[in-house]
């Protein structure tokens, strides 16, 4: 059983298996069923950078299973502010909640906050390092609209260099056999060298040529909020923008997915194509972190 969840790299492929079958079971279960499987539970949603999908989704699933939620949204509403240190605040924060959902922008805070606290740690996403709990939702999208992870091709386009989901992503779907990947990216925002070990992957700049047989296009945002150089991000701010003119004769299985959220990478004509799987992507989130608490905190539902 796990005790934290700080890197996909920290899960087996059984028990990310496990992980995307228990939010199956989530999904189908009669509600009713699951609103106590968590009553006086209190989750500690700490963070430190801004985020909407990620930190309601977190709240959202804990009050589904009948749990409660504490936290801050922000830095400057934490005691850090003051000039207390992490560790502090987790040793703290710690003693008052049963698990803490946290966010980050420094690489390996959650790894930190994984040895001084008493409680689980979920990793929300640290800097440009990973995002497990995205990782899994993506996985459990993807599985349910192929019904299938192994064999698919997958195309990844935009910030590959600094986004965190996609660096979890890809260590995910190494797991799995016979995953083709088309990494597409300008030069600047190329992926470092060993992150897509173990995949079948292809380089190119053009997303036209990303698209062509591809079952899957995971879209990302040039991330702004990452880039030490702003002259940098203007260079390639707009490099990429997916309309639905563009899909025009892709096979009915494809698929578009977004971590969110987006700032213009796609045209919102995209959302009344059928293969708009983006919001639904958003609403899994919710499922998969219900499925993540029930885990950590309810081994005998879990299995």
């Amino acid at each position: 059983m796990i005790s934290h969840l700080i890197s996909i790299d920290d899960l087996s492929k059984a028990e990310i298996l496990s992980l995307l079958d228990l939010a199956q079971r989530v999904e189908s279960a009669d509600r009713r069923d699951l609103f106590r499987r968590l009553e006086g539970v209190i989750l500690a949603t700490l963070f430190f950078e801004p985020s909407t999908r990620t930190r309601l989704s977190f709240e959202t699933a804990m009050a589904r299973l009948g749990g409660r939620t504490v936290g801050f949204s922000e830095a400057a509403a934490s005691s850090t502010a003051k000039g207390e240190s992490f560790s502090d605040t987790i040793r703290t924060v710690s003693r008052y909640a049963d698990v803490i959902a946290l966010r980050h922008p420094l690489e390996g805070t959650a790894r930190r906050a994984a040895e001084v606290s008493r409680v689980p740690i979920v990793n929300g996403g640290d800097g440009a390092n990973q995002h497990p709990t995205q990782t899994l939702l993506d996985l459990y999208t993807l599985k349910k609209c192929f019904g299938r992870l192994e064999g698919l091709s997958i195309a990844i386009a935009g910030d590959l260099k600094y986004s965190r989901t996609v660096h979890s992503l890809l260590k995910a779907l190494a797991r799995f056999d016979g995953i083709r990947v088309r990494l597409v990216s300008p030069k600047s925002l190329r992926l470092a060298d060993g992150l897509a070990r173990g995949l079948e992957t292809e380089e190119t700049e053009s997303l036209a040529e990303g698209l062509r047989g591809t079952d899957v296009l995971y879209m990302t945002r040039i991330q702004r909020e990452r880039f030490p150089d702003p002259l940098e991000y203007e260079k390639v701010k707009n490099v990429y923008r997916l309309d639905a003119a563009m899909l025009k004769g892709m096979p009915e299985r494809f698929r578009v997915l977004h971590p969110l959220p987006r700032v213009g990478e796609i045209a919102p004509d995209v959302d009344e194509t059928r293969f708009a799987a983006y919001f639904d992507q958003a609403e899994n989130g919710v499922i998969m972190r219900e499925a993540i608490f029930l885990k950590l905190l309810d081994p005998a539902f879990a299995g």
